[in-house]
């Protein structure tokens, strides 16, 4: 029985009461920022607990919101007061820099929204984390047979988060390539990660070849050479860009102009949140990425502002299946909040998508889609 993986959907938030046994509030914190400049992601996360709440509809249950201010020292003072309420589970906090300190706390779980691994015992990493998202892609990988694929992670600040998700997802790669994302050094970077230069020589080597030549069509076959940019075979069939926003599409770019097709090599990148600009960008198409159930976070943003007149960021999202998630497995657990509620191996099925949850570690099911002709077509 310790085998079978419990699957629960999100309408099953809608537990009948007289089946809810206990004494008292089941509380559950929330660390966000509600004052200073990330006041409204704050106050957008607390709304979305809000919607969740009246979904489950037990008036057992209660938020307790509290103000980190994106700092770490009033992250800190918020969660003493939590802790002294006797909450056991907080969602939050919303930055990575806001985890310093919370490991004082021993007695409570923090689920932190965001998607950098921080290395604590009371932290579980409940964003959507690199491992996850390489987890889809190894499974698109398989789907399609892909052989050879290569990785191109820019020089920048979660690179480390990179390395760990390429070691934990086990995904095979035959080269993970760093590149800066200065546009003056890219295209040279680019260059020389796809040969670039000697394939370019390849083509005017044949082309010299053929006009010093005796065949009869050679005219035929240099005027075919002459439309092309490069000669020869790359060394691989995918590649995975970590990248985002005008940085990923100036390494598409270069990759276009190394004469990279995305016709002929698949161009994998990581979770893109649907971002529309990428719809213009038909010379980079398709492009695949893993990420969120679509319609399920159209559906919720349509509610969302029906509610509360603005629409929700992609941490209300997630804020809103993680009450639906801790209500669940509180459920699991008899009532008893404790630290063991995220152990057992557990499936839960929430509007972000599946939630696998193992010794004490998070891990996204997620979908995967493709962007082509101008719109985002599930694929899985």
């Amino acid at each position: 029985m310790n085998k079978i993986i419990k699957i629960i959907l999100l309408l099953a938030f809608l537990v009948p009461l007289e089946k809810v046994i206990a004494d008292e509030k089941i509380k559950i914190g929330l660390l966000v920022p509600l004052t200073g400049k990330d006041s409204e992601i704050g106050q957008s996360i607390v709304k979305s607990t809000r919607l969740a709440i009246n979904k489950i509809n037990n008036p057992t249950i209660e938020i307790i919101p509290k103000d980190t201010g994106s700092d770490p020292i009033t992250t800190l003072r918020s969660a003493k007061e939590l802790s002294k309420l006797g909450i056991k589970i907080v969602i939050g906090p919303v930055f990575n820099k806001n985890l310093v300190y919370l490991d004082e706390l021993k007695d409570i779980t923090f689920l932190s929204l965001t998607n950098k691994y921080h290395d604590s015992k009371n932290v579980i990493n409940a964003g959507i984390n690199a491992t996850s998202q390489l987890e889809a892609i190894k499974k698109f990988i398989k789907i399609n047979e892909i052989k050879k694929t290569i990785f191109l992670t820019p020089d920048v600040n979660y690179i480390n988060e990179i390395d760990k998700a390429i070691s934990n997802s086990k995904i095979k790669i035959i080269e993970n390539y760093i590149y800066s994302t200065d546009p003056t050094k890219l295209t040279d970077q680019i260059e020389k990660i796809t040969n670039y230069q000697r394939r370019k020589q390849n083509l005017e080597d044949e082309i010299y070849r053929l006009e010093k030549s005796n065949e009869n069509n050679k005219e035929l076959l240099i005027d075919r050479l002459k439309k092309r940019d490069t000669l020869g075979n790359i060394n691989f069939d995918s590649l995975i860009i970590a990248d985002f926003d005008e940085s990923l599409k100036s390494v598409t770019t270069s990759l276009l102009y190394t004469d990279v097709s995305p016709k002929e090599i698949y161009f994998i990148t990581l979770n893109q949140w649907f971002d529309e600009s990428l719809l213009k960008e038909t010379s980079s198409q398709p492009l695949y990425f893993p990420s969120i159930n679509k319609k399920n976070y159209e559906d919720f943003s349509i509610e969302y502002f029906e509610k509360f007149n603005q629409y929700p960021n992609q941490l209300s999202f997630l804020s809103f299946d993680l009450i639906g998630l801790i209500y669940y497995l509180i459920l699991q657990n008899n009532f008893v909040v404790d630290e063991k509620i995220f152990t057992k191996k557990t499936l839960f099925k929430g509007k972000v998508g599946v939630f696998e949850i193992k010794n004490n570690k998070i891990i996204h099911i997620l979908n995967f889609y493709k962007v082509e002709n101008e719109e985002f077509k599930k694929i899985f």
